[in-house]
């Protein structure tokens, strides 16, 4: 049998100006009919941030079609699929920023001071594409449209004040994007957590695909078994092994989005050595099995993988 046609998807790379970390796209420029004669989507090398001011349209955005008008805004990661399609004998208008995140959160931590930091922030904030109305989200929409009058007005020193206003534009975006679960384990570690526990959590993190049993894990810090359980349970709201599971299951997520490997391949490397382990802790955690949840839209860096790419310099 034919192996079946891979879905075409354009890579379109925008460079950013000399010793800048970002690329307006603004004015007249951007009133027009878009997406007309495009049955294919596209993905960028940095994250584009949209307002929409006028018009009617559909905004894809990996498998999900949106229906846009003026007043709502779009942030698409990097790598996410996507395009804007304006409804038929119409325009629309679009104005555009494109960010080189990593690079502009440099700016905040220079030097490579608190790289943890920078990473996971770099994760929450291309955790997912956002498509809202503007009175969903006020404080983010009148951001935006901020940062588009500083870069069109252009006054001395507006890119640095650019800058400024998209760090603080990205952190509302990574606080928006925090998960629960996440955010329990990062206040835990940061201001209550014991030296035990976060010796345990930085073992899990670094062995978590092989073997681990609780009896080790108390050992590592030092204490007994029964005191460990007690202590970790109090600090995490959640049991050492309920723990490991997430641990395993979240990066067995990533691998999920970003490979096409074998189901029970990536089990094995996450750490559990019984498949049917791995797809009842999945489906515990996430609601549904690991290769139900790999299909689902939002995985948006699977559709890559799964497409055939060609890319162009943006416009």
């Amino acid at each position: 049998m034919a192996a079946k046609k891979k879905k075409k998807i354009e890579f379109r790379y925008y460079r950013m100006p000399t010793g800048n970390s970002f690329l307006a796209l603004l004015g007249e420029k951007w009133v027009r009919s878009y997406g007309q004669g495009i049955d294919y989507l596209h993905f960028h090398n940095c994250m584009e941030i949209g307002y929409c001011y006028d018009g009617e349209g559909i905004l894809s955005i990996g498998e999900r079609d949106y229906t846009y008008k003026g007043g709502q805004f779009s942030i698409i990661p990097r790598n996410c699929p996507h395009t804007t399609t304006s409804l038929a004998g119409t325009v629309s208008r679009w104005e555009y920023l494109f960010v080189d995140v990593g690079e502009m959160l440099g700016c905040i931590y220079p030097d490579g001071i608190n790289k943890k930091n920078i990473e996971a922030m770099i994760l929450r904030i291309n955790a997912k594409p956002m498509f809202c109305e503007s009175k969903e989200f006020p404080d983010i929409a009148k951001r935006i449209l901020h940062i588009f009058d500083v870069v069109r007005k252009a006054d001395e020193y507006y890119v640095e004040e650019t800058k400024a206003l998209l760090n603080e534009l990205l952190i509302m975006i990574a606080r928006l994007n925090i998960h629960v679960v996440q955010q329990k384990v990062h206040e835990a570690k940061a201001e209550k957590t014991s030296a035990f526990i976060s010796d345990a959590l930085s073992y899990i993190s670094d062995y978590y695909m092989e073997p681990l049993k609780i009896e080790k894990l108390a050992a590592q810090c030092h204490i007994s078994e029964t005191h460990f359980r007690r202590l970790f349970s109090d600090y995490m709201s959640i049991g050492p092994l309920e723990y490991i599971n997430l641990v395993r299951i979240q990066n067995a997520c990533e691998m999920l989005k970003k490979t096409d490997e074998m189901v029970a391949d990536i089990a094995y490397k996450c750490g559990f050595g019984v498949l049917s382990t791995f797809n009842r802790n999945f489906k515990q955690i996430m609601g549904c099995p690991p290769n139900e949840w790999r299909k689902k839209p939002e995985n948006f860096e699977q559709q890559i993988l799964k497409a055939q790419v060609h890319s162009e310099e943006g416009w």
